[in-house]
């Protein structure tokens, strides 16, 4: 049964590997909402440069690259590999790429550049507008969508959030050790949280659930309750 009221955006933001894409992904199937994994959008940005063999370093080709870039996100159509959508990238499926140890090494700083951000922010606000969407990302609730009605803060412990990259990089086929992977979840964590534009925080409003040990359906239950006892402004509870 779906509550009386729906929000026509919903803000995820939090810390990467805390388990947002998941529970955007099963909270959008469970309203019928589009899911938009914004975090995505700054690895394809990332992977096009090593395509096109631009350094990380180089601001300002970076932010061309952002501007013309062809770029698009699309929800499911009954791919059963595990994905939560399809990213397009020239034309080209790179949905697994994005993942990628080279992407990992590069996307912080990218996402880093102002430029960058700007054009970012402008294509989500883009897709906000169209209402009854699901945000995913880093700064969704702070400065993307600063004036959607639900806003959360997922996060989970570094030692969890490094077992579940593990997890979903040996399901790729991947061969990582766990030791590697802690160290750059913590190195990625210092580089978000202490950049100049768009910090990784949780908005003033932003309800924050941490993710450690529970299961995404105990998660979607608890979101489910804070949407039933969400209201918009000027309506009577």
């Amino acid at each position: 049964m779906q509550p009386d009221y729906l929000p026509d955006v919903i803000t995820i933001d939090g810390p990467a590997a805390s388990g947002k894409s998941t529970i955007g992904l099963m909270l959008a199937q469970r309203l019928g909402y589009l899911c938009l994994d914004t975090g995505s959008m700054y690895r394809a940005l990332t992977l096009a440069a090593i395509w096109h063999g631009i350094s990380p370093d180089d601001e300002e080709a970076i932010v061309r690259l952002a501007i013309d870039c062809d770029l698009d996100i699309l929800p499911l159509s009954g791919e059963t590999d595990g994905r939560h959508y399809t990213v397009l990238l020239e034309g080209v499926d790179v949905t697994w790429d994005l993942r990628l140890p080279a992407v990992d090494a590069s996307v912080s700083q990218i996402s880093t550049y102002p430029g960058v951000r700007a054009e970012m922010v402008r294509r989500q606000r883009e897709v906000g507008r169209r209402g009854h969407v699901i945000m995913i990302g880093r700064d969704i609730g702070t400065v993307v969508m600063p004036d959607a009605t639900l806003k959360l803060y997922i996060i989970a412990s570094p030692e969890e959030r490094a077992r579940r990259r593990l997890l979903d990089r040996r399901r790729q086929g991947h061969d990582d050790d766990y030791e590697s992977i802690l160290a750059d979840v913590a190195r990625r964590d210092a580089i978000d949280s202490g950049r100049k534009h768009s910090p990784l925080r949780p908005a003033a409003d932003a309800i924050q659930i941490d993710t450690t040990g529970r299961t995404a359906e105990e998660v979607i239950a608890e979101i489910m309750t804070l949407i039933d006892q969400t209201q918009p402004e000027g309506r009577d509870s």
